[in-house]
């Protein structure tokens, strides 16, 4: 196998999560935002400009000493925030320049502390600092070497295991590896807490290399070295190639080490072979060694095999018989079932090693070169020696075997069952679930798994999948149907007491449409989303952020203000309607009694959501107004078909809207106006004349009359049918253009028991990109 470059990187031991002795506790304060303190000397600063009687305190508790709780340079902090609002219009900055901490000597009473400066009305809030506290997760950031270790990176770099350490068993916990090879340092610094015990044979010799493949797969989630891709590993063993006695054999400790695993275990083969002619071929060219293999995958243990370092061409390779037993398109393939490793670039997009066997048998790859990694030295004394150098298909393999091991962790937890080895198989050389290599008709190695694919996928589907529905009947997917008619954003003009029991799974409301009022100026009003999750864990603390803005059949965020944001602790799987806490929209920031649209975003720690900057782009909104499902838009309006006293023009109920240009640059699209509504009605577009113009309408085009007074701008209104579509002529709308318009509706009097609806839609390159809907319903109470 390929030699490494031994690099000693010794790190004292320090002990996690616990404070060392330099630790004091802290207390926290954050002053209101009117209270200007200089960031030096500022415990007297606060005495003598009236702040808070500092002196008392400090007498009181003595000992104590003030400072700002952040260390920067307020130009550079203004600087990305005004960046931040540029690329974020919802976008506030905190005044990070308020907090600041009040170191305590040993013993004192913080919770005291506390208590008295919560009482000073200067003080927004006071709270002691956390401790630290282990997490309760793998925790990559205290191993130092780990920042190197790119293949614990997402894809396309790496295969995301950082990913895979936030669901239950994806670091490795209850599983169980074994690997052959010669040699191995199991008392290195970052191996030892596994307890590693060898099978059969002698660890023997090539220590640097065993355990550089195991710093790859178990390394120690400890404060030294590296980190494993699955570091809680129930079971690290091993088996050499070197027997007693001076024997050697590939065969018999794969046997030896079958005899002692179990279904679901993993076996890695980190050897190779030169057999019938070929040098640094995979072992299983031995008959013998692939017979005991496919006993093995037989037992439904998942073996994970090396390419091999020959650089040869498998599909050509043939046996004594002639027989082509690496080639898939070959009748006289052999399917031995174990999962074969090439090797390939470490940076994306990941080629082809020159080294690496390659052909259709391959089945996934992993980084060949630049692996940091264990290692050790010729005596095997060393127990904290690392390399930066590790490589070949030695290096490979362990990545694919870390990938196997997490699924096979994730799928236990999940299910208290494990997959067989073709389950495996399939799975991570699955295409759709991993990165393909940057030529894959000539690399011909496979794919690198993706955790990330795999876990989101719908193969494991283990992660949450949150979601806020476009239209009744969304399901979550993509999709072609309506938007802007979201059922799950609901306004209230009074709080709801039990929105779940309003609103939520088993209410017989779950897709009324009719759920909305319009807003009522001159108080509070309440915001209610309701949110599915048809993953296969819970979401847990979801955001879920409301904007609001006027009826607009394009509705860019340009044109979004902020309402209100809210947190659902936990969004349970199975696809059922939970509902939040109402999101208070503060009478002050309602610029009117009326409609307003509402845009919803949904952010969770394992599902997160986009952020408004995100949609600036033009192709990106056009892409999430269907494609995302943690956005959706409610342009929904629902009005009383009763026209209003003094409803101008009389007996009209009148609809207003805009229609929108794009947020970066003039856009041609075209307006359409479907009304449903029953015989006798009656249906008027009003627009200005300089809006007419630009459409074209005219008396030789389509029924027009101008209207207007002294007191009453002008305004063309044309007459429509009451049930026909108008497609009005495709124009250039400028950027962020606001072009005001109003649809008035008259329902005959006989016919305003029943609901009536009709939209407004806006169209670019024949797709829909926002609409308004307003269902015509008979008069209600308001809510």
């Amino acid at each position: 196998m390929a030699t490494n470059e031994n690099e000693s990187a010794a790190t004292p031991g320090m002990e996690r999560a616990r404070p060392g002795p330099g630790y004091r506790r802290r207390v926290i304060v954050k002053f209101k935002d009117h209270v200007q303190l200089p960031r030096q000397d500022t415990a007297r600063m606060v005495e003598s400009l009236g702040v808070g009687p500092w002196n008392a305190v400090a007498a009181q508790f003595e000992g104590i000493t003030l400072e700002p709780l952040l260390s920067f340079e307020s130009d550079q902090f203004n600087a990305l925030a005004e960046r931040a609002r540029a690329l974020n219009s919802a976008f506030r900055p905190a005044n990070l320049g308020a907090y600041f901490a009040i170191n305590l000597p040993p013993g004192m009473n913080a919770e005291e502390l506390v208590k008295q400066l919560s009482q000073w009305e200067s003080v927004a809030m006071a709270y002691v600092e956390p401790p630290p506290v282990e997490p309760p997760f793998v925790n990559a950031a205290d191993d130092p070497r780990s920042a190197n270790q790119g293949y614990l990176d997402p894809a396309p770099d790496g295969i995301d295991a950082e990913y895979a350490w936030n669901f239950p068993g994806g670091d490795g916990a209850g599983q169980a590896l074994v690997d052959m090879e010669w040699g191995w340092t199991f008392d290195h610094e970052d191996l030892a807490a596994h307890g590693i015990t060898l099978i059969s044979g002698l660890n023997h010799s090539y220590y640097f290399h065993g355990s550089g493949v195991l710093g790859e797969i178990a390394a120690v989630d400890n404060a030294v070295g590296c980190v494993g891709i699955t570091p809680a590993l129930a079971s690290v063993r091993c088996v050499g190639q070197h027997l007693p006695g001076g024997g050697y054999s590939t065969a018999q400790p794969i046997l030896d080490a079958i005899g002692v695993m179990s279904f679901g275990d993993v076996l890695l083969l980190e050897a190779q072979t030169n057999l019938f002619g070929y040098s640094l071929v995979p072992v299983e060219i031995d008959p013998a060694v692939f017979d005991v293999i496919l006993l093995a995958t037989s037992l439904g243990i998942a073996v994970v095999e090396a390419a091999g370092n020959g650089g040869v061409d498998l599909d050509t390779v043939v046996n004594p018989g002639g027989q082509q037993i690496f080639n898939r398109a070959s009748p006289d393939f052999l399917d031995s079932g174990a999962i074969m490793v090439g090797a390939a670039s470490s940076t994306a997009p990941h080629v082809r090693l020159g080294f690496s066997c390659h052909g259709s048998r391959i089945d996934c790859y992993g980084w060949g070169e630049n692996v940091d990694t264990l290692s050790s030295d010729a005596a095997n004394t060393a127990t904290n020696l690392y390399t930066t150098g590790f490589n070949g298909t030695s290096s490979a393999t362990p990545i694919v075997t870390g990938a196997a091991l997490a699924v096979q962790g994730l799928v236990e937890a999940a299910s208290g069952d494990r997959l067989a080895p073709w389950q495996l198989r399939m799975i991570l050389s699955d295409a759709a679930y991993g990165t393909l290599s940057a030529d894959p008709a000539v690399d011909r190695i496979g794919v690198m798994p993706n955790l990330r694919a795999i876990i989101d996928g719908t193969v494991l589907n283990l992660a949450p999948d949150i979601y806020l529905r476009d239209f009744i009947g969304d399901n979550g997917d993509p999709h072609l149907g309506a938007i802007s008619s979201s059922p799950d954003i609901i306004l209230r003009q009074m709080a709801v007491v039990d929105p779940q029991a309003a609103f939520g799974a088993g209410s017989g409301t779950e897709n009324d449409m009719t759920l909305g009022y319009e807003a009522e100026a001159g108080q509070d009003n309440f915001v209610y989303v309701r949110v599915r999750n048809r993953g296969g864990s819970a979401a847990t603390d979801v955001a879920a952020t409301v904007y609001w803005a006027p009826p607009s059949t394009l509705l860019a965020p340009d044109l979004w203000t902020l309402l209100g944001s809210t947190t659902l602790a936990n969004v349970p799987t199975g696809d059922l309607l939970t509902v939040s806490n109402g999101i208070t929209w503060p009478s002050a920031d309602i610029p009117a009694t009326g409609h307003y649209c509402f845009v919803g975003i949904l952010d969770a720690p394992r599902d997160p959501g986009p952020i408004p900057a995100d949609f600036l782009d033009w192709d990106n909104f056009t892409n999430f107004i269907r494609n995302n499902n943690n956005v959706t838009w409610r342009n929904f309006n629902v009005v009383n078909n009763v026209p209003p006293p003094g409803s101008e023009p009389r007996d009209y109920v009148a609809l207003p809207f805009i229609a929108a240009g794009a947020p970066d640059k003039a856009r041609r699209m075209h307006l359409e106006i479907v009304p449903r509504l029953p015989a006798g009605a009656e249906i008027i577009l009003e627009l200005s004349p300089e809006f007419a113009e630009r459409l074209r309408v005219r008396p030789h085009s389509m029924p027009f009359a101008l209207l207007g007074s002294k007191d009453r701008p002008r305004v063309v209104h044309v007459p429509l049918n009451h049930c026909s579509r108008l497609r009005l002529p495709e124009i250039a709308f400028c950027a962020k253009a606001r072009i005001p318009l109003r649809l008035l509706v008259k329902i005959p009097e006989a016919m305003r028991k029943h609901e009536f609806e009709l939209f407004a839609q806006q169209i670019y390159e024949g797709e829909e990109v926002g609409r308004v809907t307003w269902r015509l319903v008979p008069q209600r109470q308001p809510q």
